[in-house]
């Protein structure tokens, strides 16, 4: 196996809080929630009343009628933040790189559910002719990577991962394994989501995993005791990973370093997370060991931090066993879902993004709305009010429905 170092050198992203990767982390930053009450249906009949919806979005504006027409939300989002990512590392450049060493590993853990529900009402009404020849393509889960690459010329390694809300964790982590192996010298990373629609609402409803409370303002409070589940949100977000020495000799802006990666299952339950937390223990473990982090070198965890009673307990409990207790106690954490709400396929590469900038930029977006603090959730969650932060390492951490469980271990870029 080869042995390369890989580096991430653009970020796009489309996220309840900003149009843009910066105007994104500058709202993180500011503590500024997207989590509002519900505008794209009627939530007369429903228990649920807030999402963090992405405002502003003009698909055909962006992408014209047709291309609008022809392509789930989420892919449509998937599109704008390549744009943007592919923008901010110079590869959109003609000759950056060769089409057949650029990959796109952009997953999502639901697809087209909103072309779903859509086109199944108009059968019931209409017929079976009704449906639009346009179905299949909008709603299945690799599209976003499929339409990616056709858009860039990615003719690359390409992989769209489904893992729920693991999965732009573990696409992140897969595409640093395939540039350090050497199978592409850059790979579009990320995931894609849109699933504030009524039937998913519904569903994650009755699942008991969103949270009842119809205050946006205090819906989403990852830690606190008076948590009650999960907030819906939506977006996208592209990560650039590239090996360093292409990334060199090009004169690419280096973000930061990708050192590390940890894919675990739990095989304990469809959507609970194992009260034990092996499974995350052993994920943080594997990316810390293989980036060889020192948490002594100073370390911020972008915690999975949901907002329901048993992630946040459990994964406070996993960073414990990974790190140990004096490490966990003194490394700087916080959940960004407590402005984005879950982005379910979409977060882990949101939350990849933070860390990145916080190794970058030298600060730590808070945890807001953390008010109660759940007596067996006792880390440093950053509360209500950015920190600064002159560490040198970042982790990830996401857990999907299914046991899924991933890390990434981040690190300040470095020439040594």
């Amino acid at each position: 196996m080869m042995d390369r170092r890989v580096v991430i050198t653009g970020i796009g992203a489309i996220t309840p809080v900003g149009m843009s990767a910066p105007e994104s982390w500058d709202a993180l930053v500011a503590g500024k929630s997207g989590i509002t009450e519900i505008t794209a249906f009627d939530t007369a009949d429903f228990r649920v009343k807030v999402a963090a919806e992405v405002k502003g979005f003009d698909a055909e504006a962006y992408l014209g009628k047709a291309d609008a027409r022809h392509n789930d939300r989420n892919v449509q989002f998937a599109l704008y933040a390549s744009d943007e990512a592919m923008k901010s590392s110079g590869l959109d450049q003609e000759g950056a790189i060769d089409p057949e060493r650029l990959g796109v590993y952009v997953g999502s853990g639901i697809g087209g559910i909103g072309t779903m529900e859509e086109q199944i009402e108009r059968m019931a009404k209409g017929g079976p002719r009704k449906i639009s020849p346009f179905f299949v393509p909008m709603i299945i889960a690799n599209m976003a990577s499929g339409q990616v690459s056709i858009r860039h010329h990615a003719k690359g390694p390409t992989l769209p991962i489904v893992t729920a809300c693991a999965t732009s964790t573990n696409a992140v982590g897969e595409a640093f394994r395939a540039i350090r192996g050497g199978y592409a010298d850059a790979i579009l990373a990320g995931g894609s989501e849109a699933a504030i629609v009524p039937v998913s609402i519904a569903g994650f409803t009755n699942a008991r995993a969103l949270s009842t409370n119809p205050d946006p303002k205090t819906a989403c409070r990852p830690f606190d005791s008076n948590r009650d589940g999960f907030v819906m949100g939506e977006g996208a977000c592209v990560l650039v990973l590239e090996e360093l020495e292409h990334a060199r000799a090009r004169g690419a802006h280096i973000i930061c370093e990708v050192a590390g990666y940890g894919n675990t299952a739990d095989a304990y339950h469809i959507t609970s997370p194992d009260p034990e937390a092996a499974g995350i223990t052993r994920a943080i473990k594997q990316a810390v060991a293989e980036a060889s982090l020192d948490p002594a070198e100073g370390l911020y965890i972008n915690a999975h931090g949901t907002s329901t009673k048993l992630n946040d307990s459990s994964e406070t409990k996993g960073i414990k066993q990974a790190l140990g207790e004096d490490a966990a106690r003194a490394a700087h954490i916080s959940s960004t879902k407590s402005m984005t709400g879950h982005m379910l396929g979409a977060t882990g590469a949101v939350e990849a993004m933070v860390c990145a900038y916080a190794l970058e930029k030298g600060t730590i977006p808070p945890t807001i709305n953390l008010k109660d603090p759940d007596p067996a959730c006792d880390l440093d969650y950053t509360p209500n009010v950015a920190a600064s932060f002159d560490g040198r390492w970042a982790l990830s951490t996401s857990l999907g429905f299914g046991g899924h469980n991933a890390a990434i271990a981040l690190k300040k870029y470095g020439e040594a």
